[in-house]
């Protein structure tokens, strides 16, 4: 044991430029996911890129401990978030899926994501249970080789090791995986004819976008390290590229904070922080009633239904969405009509009779709405699905 504590006083505390950028991106990456945890629903989209956040966080917590050697203060948790890398991809990816799909993630439909971080996990028990001892050499043998190893009590099984010598590239594995079902759920938004809202900097499929290039930026910056470094040596530039990451991703935040708009203080908002309204109350009113569907609705009329004011509803919808008020509707309008000219019941209708029937005035809004949201014309609809 002496062996041990004298290795472990040798082991030496560095801080340099790496480590301080390294910090404060931790820090920063931190005080973002409190902020996400405080501020959104439970089981929002945002809400999932700050369970992302935190767990990239506490695996650069682990290597920023290690890098300055503070680890040592702490050996026995040498290593314990390894785990925790395998499910950066996939918070990352249920995180656009909720976002691009408005689909819940739930565990019944997407266990097989966790596959992977749960029976690394499983193969490293021998690991984690092991005396301090495998931990300290662990760590020397990813640092500080020239400081020698220490002497492990009794038999150690160490089966372990062979998925942990590959842990390098289930990590890239996983980053590839991910980046490919990431870049699909984008590329399918695209097609369906993204339209982003005018008052907004960074809509949800810029968001998702840059969130791809994420991916491919740190695959990148992990197949650089792995092919020239061993063991963790180059793991703080992965940190640096996390802190890079985690700054833009709060200037992106900031930059669509009311605080920096003229109107935020204006009377028009004050009510929408007392007001009770959620967007699932103005969801239920127009879906179920098909109150989109008559030809004089209007965002003040919703509002006034509703007992609210405009500015709060067409808030809501806007980010909810990601739409305005009209698109929002029109959305509604386009799918109602696509089940009306393929139901017998109203196959007496003509077209723009149809298009009447689920609130547009004209035969031209209707055909322009319809090209719009569907990506083809009414009569090229019926006919792909042989009417």
């Amino acid at each position: 044991m002496e062996n041990f504590e004298t290795i472990l006083d040798q082991i030496p505390i560095r801080h340099d430029l790496a480590s301080h950028i390294m910090l404060l991106g931790i820090v920063q990456g931190f005080f973002l996911a409190l902020v996400i945890f405080l501020r959104a629903k439970r089981k929002s989209a945002i809400n999932l890129f700050g369970w992302s956040l935190l767990i990239q966080c506490l695996v650069f917590l682990d290597v920023y401990l290690c890098y300055t050697g503070l680890i040592k203060h702490i050996i026995r948790l040498n290593d314990s978030t390894e785990f925790l890398v395998l499910l950066i991809t996939p918070t990352l990816y249920f995180f656009l899926y909720t976002l691009l799909e408005r689909k819940p993630i739930t565990l019944k439909k997407h266990w097989p994501h966790f596959v992977l971080p749960v029976l690394y996990a499983v193969s490293q028990v021998n690991y984690y249970l092991g005396p301090i001892e495998v931990k300290l050499n662990a760590y020397l043998g990813a640092y500080h080789r020239d400081l020698g190893f220490v002497d492990i009590p009794g038999n150690m099984n160490y089966s372990y090791h062979f998925i942990k010598d590959q842990f390098r590239w289930l990590v890239l594995f996983s980053f590839a995986f991910y980046l490919v079902l990431s870049l699909l759920l984008v590329i399918k938004t695209r097609k369906r004819g993204w339209t982003s809202p005018k008052n907004i900097k960074v809509d949800k499929y810029i968001f998702s976008r840059n969130t791809v290039a994420f991916f491919m930026v740190l695959m990148l910056t992990l197949l650089f390290i792995f092919l020239n470094y061993e063991d963790d040596g180059g793991d703080h530039f992965i940190g640096i590229v996390q802190t890079v990451t985690i700054f833009i991703t709060s200037f992106f935040i900031l930059s669509e904070s009311r605080f920096f708009e003229k109107s935020w203080i204006a009377d028009k908002y004050e009510t929408l922080a007392s007001n009770s309204i959620k967007f699932e109350t103005i969801e239920s009113f127009i879906s179920e009633t098909h109150y989109y569907s008559h030809q004089n609705i209007s965002l003040k009329k919703v509002a006034e239904e509703l007992g609210t004011n405009s500015n709060i509803v067409s808030k809501l919808i806007n980010s909810e969405t990601g739409t305005n008020f009209n698109d929002y509707i029109n959305q509604k309008r386009i799918a109602l009509a696509q089940q009306r000219l393929l139901d017998d019941a109203f196959k007496q209708l003509t077209v723009e009779a149809i298009g009447q029937s689920v609130g547009f005035k004209s035969k031209s809004a209707f055909y322009n709405a319809f090209k719009k949201h569907a990506g083809q014309s009414p009569s090229a609809f019926m006919k792909q699905k042989g009417v």
